[in-house]
């Protein structure tokens, strides 16, 4: 008896959980390939069958299934059913065999190692120059030793020429940078290192002629041509530099005679002026130097040329000649501004009076100093005389509330000297 009693109580707890358990959806596989097409057929077994709504469902009575037809509309092609197939099988196996779930993260990650990595486009360069570059790099690496001894050979058949270069520009630095410190002292500068410099430029310029004395190149300052027989390229440009350092040293020296003289006949803002005016006449030197040189080069033509030839040399030396003169007419007219500014002088400011100096405090903004000679400018800040000259060598507006002063720097009333190198 008590086992019969276990036996129905198991047998109705069963028929509980069916009846209240979801249906289990499965598919037909025979009606799936019949209506591929048209839609989706899907069986339902409940255990308690139900009507289903009109329209909605076909129930079968004998074999206790519910067919849904999933038929797709119109407008939807047939990729949208056919997802839908796919969507509904995978929601089938997620039921029917929930150990899938380990095995589709496997199957994701091998995907992910089967796709090819991304090319280089996010960075904006092709993976090709990146091997050009390392080709280029290997080639250098594998001909360095060769370039080694190229350079090696030139320097030697050129020594002459590369040292006489090396020391004009030394000469010129430690030259520029004591003539600038020199000004800058204004009454307390050194004579005698003025002295010095002046005989080392000399001495400087006249060893550099003597070496080369048969090639007299001292021609090139008075626009004449050297006695250089094969003035080909490397003569020209090598001609032209050292004519161009000289000319530099030739109006340096001019600068350190300024400064020699006294006090009392040149003040400090008139020596700036001298100064300003022996660098703009320098630099057109420079630049009308090299002229006869290359117009002499590219007119020359070999027999070998013909008429063809000495044309087209012809042409090229005109075209050379506009593009100087051009350049030409720029520098006259920076030339002409700075012998205004010598002839009429700087009109920067007035001078002050006592009280307006009261009135600003009795302090230069710039020295922090009591007032040296006070001059206004327009925008009636007031400043020593010497500091405000120094200040307008390199801005043309007030140091305080940035007003321009003046239309012209006077960068070279410091004495700097360009170290451009005029070449053509």
């Amino acid at each position: 008896m008590k086992l019969r009693d276990q036996n129905d109580r198991r047998d109705s707890r069963r028929a509980l959980k069916l009846r209240y358990s979801p249906a289990v959806m499965q598919p037909n596989s025979s009606e799936q390939d019949a209506h591929a097409g048209n839609g989706l057929s899907l069986n339902l077994q409940p255990e308690l069958t139900r009507t289903p709504a009109p329209g909605a469902a076909a129930a079968n009575p004998e074999s206790n299934e519910v067919r849904v037809n999933m038929t797709s509309k119109p407008g939807e092609s047939t990729g949208g059913a056919s997802s839908r197939r796919s969507r509904v099988n995978s929601h089938s196996h997620t039921h029917s065999q929930p150990h899938s779930h380990n095995r589709l993260p496997h199957h994701s990650n091998s995907e992910a190692e089967l796709d090819p990595p991304d090319s280089d486009l996010d960075s904006g360069e092709p993976s090709t120059s990146f091997s050009e570059l390392r080709c280029l790099f290997r080639w250098l690496q594998k001909s360095l030793p060769f370039l080694i001894i190229l350079c090696a050979k030139l320097v030697i058949q050129h020594a002459l020429g590369l040292a006489v270069g090396v020391g004009l520009f030394t000469t010129f630095l430690y030259v520029n940078k004591n003539i600038q410190t020199q000004v800058f002292l204004q009454d307390r500068h050194s004579k005698l290192r003025c002295v010095w410099m002046l005989l080392f430029l000399i001495s400087s310029t006249l060893l550099l002629y003597y070496t080369f004395l048969s090639e007299t190149l001292h021609y090139c300052l008075i626009f004449l041509s050297p006695t250089i027989e094969t003035l080909g390229f490397w003569e020209v440009l090598w001609t032209v530099g050292i004519t161009n350092f000289i000319i530099k040293f030739l109006f340096m020296g001019i600068k350190c005679l300024i400064l020699l003289l006294p006090s009392s006949l040149v003040n400090y803002k008139t020596q700036g002026r001298w100064v300003m005016l022996t660098e703009e006449l320098g630099q057109f030197h420079q630049a009308t130097a090299p002229f006869p040189l290359w117009f002499r080069y590219l007119v020359t033509y070999q027999e070998v040329d013909g008429t063809p030839g000495l044309t087209l040399g012809v042409l090229l030396a005109l075209l050379y000649l506009i593009m100087k003169l051009l350049g030409l007419y720029g520098q006259w007219t920076s030339i002409q501004k700075t012998a205004r500014v010598f002839l009429n002088g700087e009109h920067t400011g007035t001078a002050a009076t006592r009280s307006q100096c009261s009135e600003a405090g009795d302090v230069c903004p710039i020295c922090q100093g009591e007032y040296r000679e006070p001059r206004v400018l327009l925008c009636q800040h007031i400043f020593c005389d010497d500091c405000i000259a120094l200040w307008f060598n390199r801005e043309k507006s007030c140091p305080l509330c940035r007003t321009v002063i003046t239309e012209k720097v006077f960068k070279w009333r410091d004495g700097a000297t360009s170290p451009h190198l005029q070449i053509y």
